[in-house]
């Protein structure tokens, strides 16, 4: 099992000191993965979660990836409908290509219907147009010689039946988002038997979990995987490893914009857990 970390590229404290900050501190404490998240235009639906500025990621990714030198770099997740689906397949083949094989796409149908209406795309058809998309974009990679997309893995978020299908039926891995210990057991079954009532080989599993250390343990039903002290942190970790994912993405944020002006909290429930991991391969 492989662990990343999806570092914020949003929020008022975030800047690009900050998010080299991030990178190399991820990197350097040995995880396998750094992701960013992706919105194109900051409607009141979206500032509700998320501040300017937003840092595009296909950019962010790029300079990320010339600071840093072993980590894979990613999505989580590029919200396919809001881009042709041929200029997505090109900047991800170009990323990759320019990472030396590095990267790593995850995509969802997305979920913020201002911003739809704002890149007039149409809200209703967000689900047809994830499959129709990717498809495209998969197309393209086939193309080797135009695209050199290498083997790109494709993450496909979203924590309902739709998304799962959509992982199972055009993606390498399904990456649902932020849920209980409990849910995620579930999850694993549930994507192994969707995957056999289509007929399909199930896809890898790759959740993302919080990340939210607290001095004392956190307890009650709702508590999702990834939150309390970093005890009850390894434990999820633990747990998740029993059901064998190929990655498990930890989130740092939890829902304060001004959580990025105050970036040193997050560092050290990274570094906190990073120390309880002895099978991160620390440069």
């Amino acid at each position: 099992m492989r662990i990343g970390v999806n570092i914020p590229n949003f929020g008022p404290g975030t800047d690009p000191g900050v998010l080299r900050g991030w990178a190399e501190r991820v990197e350097g404490h040995g995880f396998d993965l750094l992701t960013l998240s992706d919105h194109v235009v900051l409607t009141p639906d979206v500032t509700e979660q998320y501040r300017p500025p937003f840092y595009d990621p296909f950019t962010t990714l790029a300079w990320l990836a010339g600071i840093t030198g072993r980590i894979r770099i990613g999505t989580t997740v590029v919200i396919v409908p809001y881009r042709h689906p041929l200029l997505v397949a090109r900047m991800a083949a170009n990323l990759n290509d320019l990472s030396g094989g590095r990267l790593v796409l995850g995509v969802a149908a997305g979920w913020a219907r201002q911003e739809f209406a704002a890149l007039g795309v149409p809200f209703e058809r967000r689900g047809a147009l994830t499959d129709d998309h990717l498809r495209v974009i998969r197309e393209a990679w086939a193309d080797q010689d135009d695209y050199r997309a290498g083997r790109i893995p494709v993450w496909v978020g979203g924590n309902s039946d739709a998304g799962l299908r959509r992982a199972i039926r055009l993606g390498d891995a399904w990456h649902p988002l932020r849920a209980t210990p409990g849910w995620l057991d579930a999850a694993a079954d549930r994507l192994r038997a969707t995957a056999h009532e289509l007929g399909r080989p199930a896809p890898a599993f790759a959740p993302r979990i919080a990340l939210r250390l607290t001095d004392r343990p956190v307890t009650g039903p709702g508590r999702l995987a990834g939150e309390g002290t970093v005890e009850q942190i390894v434990a999820d970790l633990d747990r998740l490893r029993k059901l064998d994912p190929d990655t498990v993405l930890l989130d740092p944020y939890n829902g304060d914009p001004d959580e990025t002006l105050r970036p040193e909290a997050a560092w050290r429930a990274v570094a906190a857990v990073a120390a309880h991991l002895p099978d991160l391969e620390r440069p």
